[in-house]
């Protein structure tokens, strides 16, 4: 019997540690994956930053699922041995709010450089099993596995390295997804629920778009995490971690309203494929 958990990229509903807070206790969340929190990226936090949140998290009932880091979101010709400091740095900060994961990416202007992206993130899994903490690749437009094919070769060549499964980056690619899902899906760790429409780009809650978030939900047959990373409104940390337009169809008063509408949109995805709520976790 499959277990589903919701998670969340909290600080689309707010910026501030006790408004996420807030937000997920309001919408029956108790995971986030940790991006940003008081105008910081998360690979930015201090020491006493991430006993501080780490303490409001806990003392509210919300674990930290993973680091919602931008590991691997820089060009592939960096100063890479500096670059490891930040892996390190990161790590730690997971270790602070003993969160298991860390999401990452496989660098810019990496197409034909394979070779160099393989050394780069076995480089990066060697740092983090030091830290025992599992580094997990989302695909993301504009990196080296951003469409399903790289994606694979990733899966095949690094050694460690888990998976993360975006539908709606996918279709930002113009891949379709019955492609990803058949490619992808039984080796993805865990998914991140967004969605939008192939001919307009434009963002909306799931299932009302191109990702087929039903047919995600309906192939998953372990226990899963489903993080909603929503992007229904323009929220304080959008600027720096993304430099393209953010189209939406639908419009929200709040950014409150927003995270809401994309709780109860997954949770209605889950009711049709049979699941029900026991506790924090969906089971069918």
């Amino acid at each position: 019997m499959a277990e589903i958990r919701l998670c969340a990229f909290s600080d689309e509903a707010a910026s501030d540690v006790l408004g996420q807070i807030k937000a997920l206790k309001e919408n029956g969340v108790y995971l986030t994956e940790l991006r940003s929190a008081n105008g910081k990226n998360v690979s930015e936090f201090t020491k006493a930053e991430n006993k501080e949140y780490y303490k409001m998290f806990r003392d509210n009932g919300i674990g930290v699922f993973s680091i919602g880091s931008p590991l691997g979101k820089v060009d592939i010709d960096t100063d890479f041995e500096k670059y490891l400091d930040v892996v390190k740095r990161v790590c730690e900060t997971a270790n602070d709010f003993k969160a298991e994961k860390i999401r990452v990416f496989s660098f810019f202007n990496a197409y034909d450089k394979k070779n160099k992206v393989f050394d780069y993130l076995n480089k990066m899994v060697e740092v983090s099993n030091e830290y025992n903490v599992t580094l997990c690749h989302e695909n993301e437009k504009e990196i080296f596995g951003d469409i399903a094919d790289r994606v694979c070769m990733l899966m095949n060549e690094i050694k460690g390295l888990k998976f993360v499964y975006d539908p709606a980056n996918y279709i930002q690619v113009n891949e379709p997804a019955q492609k990803t899902l058949d490619l992808c899906h039984a080796k993805s760790e865990y998914f991140h629920i967004k969605d939008v429409i192939a001919s307009t780009g434009e963002v909306v809650s799931a299932g009302y778009g191109d990702g087929d978030v039903d047919s995600l939900v309906k192939r998953i047959d372990s226990d899963k995490v489903l993080t909603l990373e929503p992007h229904l409104a323009i929220f304080d940390a959008y600027a720096k971690i993304d430099n393209t337009e953010m189209k939406h169809k639908f419009h929200f008063e709040s950014n409150l309203d927003a995270f809401a509408t994309a709780v109860n949109a997954i949770k209605d995805i889950l009711a049709n494929n049979g699941y029900v709520l026991k506790g924090d976790k969906y089971v069918k």
